[in-house]
């Protein structure tokens, strides 16, 4: 979910707050499969509860919409191999004894209801008020219980996050897993420096980071892309900011912290999944894990 839209003007229906139900009909969609990587039973609720006429279907056999099958069949089957490279991460950072979570525009994101997490486990999750609101709405509706002591946190990234976190009762003594998945593209450069340094901040020893980085400039010229944003109601130039940005492994290493990266078919191949090939896919997006010492 973009923090790039004023938690007064978001709209679920609309604007950036359609990419959040898009991304819900990816999980959906992945959840249906018989060979599903992984599940979210509560991914269609959200799509039922906006009622949005997307473009695209949230089965593998649904309708067909209109963004092009091929695009979509490469979107949606990337978002499944993403969902599980980060719910790895997260259970596997679980297992290894961390008991705090960030999970940072969170948007539709469902985890501290669907996974299951170790007692004692805290995750906060960050996003627009409107984006939390709607998102625990719907679960109220479902009977939905969250899994670990869950703490919602509405925040606009822009503004002071860090004093909003610890003020919900984050805890800077306590190793944490943070999670920036679907957000760094939409973060101007700067702003994004600045989210790392105050993840470094916050972080104790043993903390570790999972995010998922994309080319920019090759995903807002692609016509393609450009195209099926427009049906979606987004005008993608304008969510994407374009300019140079300093690599996330130069930011991390240079603040301290272990770093390793993986491509989006690397990933997937540690799922036994291979992606379509895709390069908008397949050479543009990379998922990074880092750890501080």
């Amino acid at each position: 979910m973009s923090s790039e839209q004023r938690s007064d003007t978001w709209d679920i229906v609309s604007g950036a707050g359609v990419t959040a139900l898009a991304v819900a009909a990816g999980r959906a969609n992945e959840s249906a499969r018989p060979d599903a990587l992984m599940t979210d039973p509560y991914a269609a609720d959200f799509l039922t509860a906006a009622s949005p006429d997307l473009p695209v279907p949230i089965t593998p056999d649904g309708a067909e919409g209109t963004i092009s099958d091929e695009l979509w069949t490469a979107i949606s089957r990337y978002l499944g191999v993403r969902s599980r490279v980060f719910d790895d991460f997260l259970t596997d950072a679980a297992r290894e004894g961390v008991r705090q979570f960030v999970i940072l525009a969170s948007g539709l994101d469902t985890r501290p209801f669907r996974l299951t997490w170790p007692a004692g486990t805290r995750c906060f999750e960050l996003d627009q008020p409107r984006v939390l609101d709607f998102k625990l709405g719907v679960l109220r509706e479902r009977g939905a219980e969250a899994a670990c002591d869950h703490t919602p946190v509405p925040m606009d990234l822009r503004e002071d996050w860090a004093t909003a976190l610890i003020d919900a009762g984050f805890d800077t003594t306590r190793p944490t897993g943070w999670l920036a998945e679907g957000l760094l593209p939409y973060l101007p450069s700067e702003a994004e420096e600045e989210l790392f340094r105050q993840i470094d901040r916050l972080s104790a020893p043993g903390s570790r980071i999972a995010a998922e980085c994309a080319a920019v400039a090759p995903l807002a010229g692609d016509e393609e892309i450009r195209e099926s944003g427009t049906a979606l109601g987004i005008d993608l130039p304008t969510l994407l900011p374009d300019g140079e940005r300093r690599g996330l492994r130069e930011q991390l290493t240079s603040l301290g912290w272990r770093y390793e990266s993986r491509t989006a078919q690397e990933s997937a191949q540690t799922l036994g999944r291979v992606l379509p090939p895709d390069p908008r896919v397949t050479e543009n997006v990379s998922h990074a894990f880092a750890q501080r010492p």
